[in-house]
């Protein structure tokens, strides 16, 4: 993985589209799935009402699935966290994904999972740092409030193309949360353009009206988490029900879901 260009389009909720796409499920390599893995077709997409295209705010979608998911070993749920949690400068995370590994390459077959750990960035300075060599179409304040920025001012690592609509998980009281959603960047990689971020607190709002009962975990500052040494757990360690009690799965994406 490296950084990005993460230009996100609206996926068409017609009948007709929709048929055509599945969400595979508890595999590790795209192009040897593995005999854990399953597709799942998907029933209907819920877009954000807020988006208007690339680089905007509400870059998000749900996607509901049309038959229930069976949670193994290998399909496990993330937790969506509660509005009060917050995810401080500096705090280490996690991105997953099968994008490129830079704005050359494309990831080699068989195309296994890839991962990668980047510090939170606060947006006065990611907004600071989008400002530096500015010779794209990108201003002061294009960070907006429902954004999050990770990733690094000297570049050389992140989340790329392909990426798009994949998760950034924090460990927050030792369960995994899904602090973001990777949304858009300028380029791979570059210095001084990390990561863009779909902030999910800001749409727990929206997410609550499409799924009601849904739970969102921890009422607490995330500078309360555990730090492991080794930077990264297994999501098994979630001690949540998060999305475990829902028959039907929703999916957290961004509007651009192909990778």
């Amino acid at each position: 993985m490296e950084e990005g260009t993460h230009t996100s389009s609206a996926l068409s909720t017609s009948t007709s589209d929709i048929s055509i796409y599945q969400v595979l499920l508890g595999a590790l390599k795209l192009q040897q799935p593995g005999p854990h893995a399953v597709y799942v077709p998907v029933k209907r997409v819920e877009c954000n009402p807020q988006y208007q295209g690339m680089a905007s705010s509400a870059d998000v979608a749900l996607v509901e699935l049309r038959v229930p998911v069976t949670f193994t070993n290998y399909i496990l749920p993330v937790c969506l966290p509660d509005p009060s949690v917050t995810f401080e400068s500096g705090m280490n995370c996690w991105v997953t994904g099968w994008g490129s590994p830079s704005e050359q390459d494309r990831l080699p077959n068989p195309r296994i999972l890839q991962k990668l750990a980047v510090p939170i960035i606060d947006t006065p300075r990611c907004n600071l740092l989008y400002s530096r060599d500015a010779d794209s179409d990108f201003q002061l304040k294009t960070i907006k409030d429902d954004m999050l920025c990770a990733g690094f001012a000297e570049g050389k690592k992140d989340a790329c193309k392909g990426d798009s609509g994949g998760p950034l998980v924090c460990l927050v009281d030792q369960s995994w949360v899904q602090a973001g959603v990777i949304s858009w960047g300028e380029g791979c990689a570059r210095r001084n353009r990390p990561g863009v971020y779909i902030r999910v607190t800001s749409h727990h709002k929206w997410i609550h009206q499409i799924i009601p009962e849904l739970k969102f975990q921890g009422k607490a500052s995330s500078q309360q988490q555990p730090r492991d040494p080794r930077g990264w757990q297994p999501l098994l360690e979630n001690s949540a029900p998060c999305l475990a009690a829902h028959a039907v799965m929703l999916v957290l994406v961004t509007l651009f879901t192909i990778l």
